[in-house]
């Protein structure tokens, strides 16, 4: 329940953090977010891991990156087979919960991806779903979804400030009288969709230095951010985000934790700290939750991690003449410069994320179409809502990562909120950096915008 006197400010709309957080202390609660904030913020700057890799940007300044001979395909397929990262295990239909290995294969993998957790195991008290694959699962598991987020938060003399219980609103919880509302002083409301997970194995051994090099060909007014982000499994270290809508993580287990919290609402390592229900604490030692921290021992979020990491990127559909003319076309009037088709991962042995992971031969040297550069751009479509409502990342919040195009066929609801339904929505909804572009798509014929529909009806 909210205190009386954090409701007349908030109404008021004149709160400021340190109001809220005073406000919520004052009542015997906690604050908005349990675990130090500084946790977020990384110690450094980005090592650059290793070389600039490949990548395709046509018409770009990008001649320093000649491809490597050795790089081979991505595997692709929507079929439930593995990459080759992990191996296949046991026949997935012979795996139950009391036969389970968690870190054996990528059979056992899935099988805890899509398992439902129960209160039992930790879910809650204030959740959004019951497993990873209700989330990412489309057309097989890991894939992505209909399902969206709701996050919230106010600005106050130009400063945003989150919800009580941080910017995410949890649509569930386990006990009738903690679930989660918006206030009506968070005025910055947004959803955010179920982003696709298959392939991300390969876009996480994507070099840092590849990243900021993809940044640094694109036109000043077209340039990226690559946001640098803690990776929470190492030391702390700095990182270039790139999962998640804002790249608030660098890495899959720093994604699959903070997940595995938010989503679910069960703490592991990573993530220690019970989430508040709009601010009220209502961890272990309340009656809302019996399991004390962490609820998990990092075991489940280590699983997710190495199935994600096996999955096959998403394959293309039928590819016809009509397909490769739409596909020129759009490099053409410049869709490419954030929409990258082609990006190399990091060589065999390069450590990544601080450090905390090294590029197996499975994952590296291979040649991902993710039809992305995984940086920030402002197209006008951002939620207003940044990485962290701090000075460092105070201008994320007008920007929103380059939706990577792969699988988009698989997709009907498009952009960040999935409000836009077709690909001619989603275009018309680009401005800021990518206004000319779309000026530039509006300008061409009927026939030949019907070819770049056809070529992204392909990916």
């Amino acid at each position: 329940m909210k205190p009386r006197t954090f409701l007349s400010i908030a109404l008021a709309t004149v709160a400021t953090a340190a109001v809220l957080i005073t406000s919520l202390e004052g009542q015997g609660q906690s604050p908005t977010k349990k675990t130090p904030q500084n946790r977020f913020i990384p110690r450094g700057r980005a090592a650059p891991e290793g070389p600039a890799q490949f990548f395709s940007m046509p018409g770009s300044k990008t001649a320093v990156n000649g491809d490597n001979p050795s790089s081979r395909e991505a595997v692709t397929g929507f079929d439930d087979l593995t990459n080759g990262y992990f191996e296949q295990g046991p026949d997935f239909d012979t795996i139950t919960e009391d036969n389970v290995e968690p870190l054996r294969s990528y059979n056992d993998g899935r099988f805890i991806f899509e398992e439902k957790e129960t209160a039992e195991d930790g879910l809650g008290p204030t959740y959004n779903t019951q497993s990873c694959s209700a989330c990412h699962q489309n057309i097989v598991t890991g894939g992505a979804s209909q399902i969206a987020e709701h996050r919230t938060g106010h600005t106050f003399n130009g400063q945003f400030f989150e919800s009580p219980g941080g910017s995410l609103i949890q649509s569930r919880a386990t006990f009738p009288d903690i679930v989660e509302h918006v206030l009506p002083v968070d005025t910055v409301r947004t959803f955010r969709m179920s982003t696709n997970t298959m392939g991300d194995g390969y876009a996480e051994c994507v070099s840092d230095s590849t990243l900021t090099a993809i940044r640094d060909a694109q036109p000043p007014d077209m340039q990226g951010t690559a946001p640098e982000v803690a990776v929470l499994e190492g030391d702390g270290s700095a990182g270039v985000g790139r999962f998640g809508w804002k790249c608030q993580h660098r890495s899959l287990l720093s994604f699959a934790s903070d997940a595995y919290l938010n989503e679910m609402g069960i703490t592991s390592p990573l993530f220690p700290d019970e989430n508040t229900s709009q601010g009220m604490f209502v961890g272990y030692g309340t009656i809302y939750d019996p399991l004390p921290e962490p609820e998990d021992d990092g075991t489940d979020p280590q699983a997710f991690v190495n199935f994600m990491r096996s999955t096959k990127a998403p394959p293309r559909g039928p590819i016809t003449p009509d397909v490769h003319f739409g596909e020129n076309k759009f490099n053409q009037i410049g869709c490419n410069i954030c929409h990258v088709s082609t990006i190399v991962t990091a060589a065999a042995g390069t450590p990544i994320n601080g450090g905390a992971f090294t590029v197996p031969a499975a994952l590296a040297n291979r040649r991902l179409h993710p039809y992305s550069d995984f940086l920030l751009h402002d197209i006008g479509t951002g939620d207003g809502i940044p990485i962290e409502p701090t000075p460092q990342f105070a201008g994320t919040a007008s920007q929103i990562r380059t939706a990577p195009l792969w699988g988009l066929r698989t997709r009907n609801r498009l952009m960040h909120d999935g409000l836009s339904f077709t690909a001619d929505d989603a275009i018309q909804r680009h401005g800021g950096q990518a206004a000319a572009v779309r000026d530039a798509f509006n300008a061409l014929g009927d026939f030949q915008k019907a070819q770049i529909f056809d070529f992204l009806n392909s990916l």
